[in-house]
């Protein structure tokens, strides 16, 4: 019986370290970084072109009046 309590008390100080490890999050999209979407083809009003998406479609921003 000692020994459960002693695992127990292993499992217990394993789990404490692992929820202390940092989020390590997915590379941001610049598209996205830049507050932009991803359309196909040309970006129509009210949306401008800023750049493009990794997939090679266009990454538009909304426009400042719309």
């Amino acid at each position: 019986m000692r020994i459960v309590y002693l695992l127990l008390v292993v499992l217990f100080l394993v789990l404490q370290g692992v929820a202390g490890q940092p989020f390590i999050p997915r590379p941001l999209d610049p598209c996205i970084a830049q507050n932009g979407r991803c359309f196909t083809g040309i970006c129509r009003y009210p949306y401008f072109w800023i750049g493009t998406c990794r997939n090679g479609k266009s990454c538009c921003r909304r426009g400042w009046r719309a």
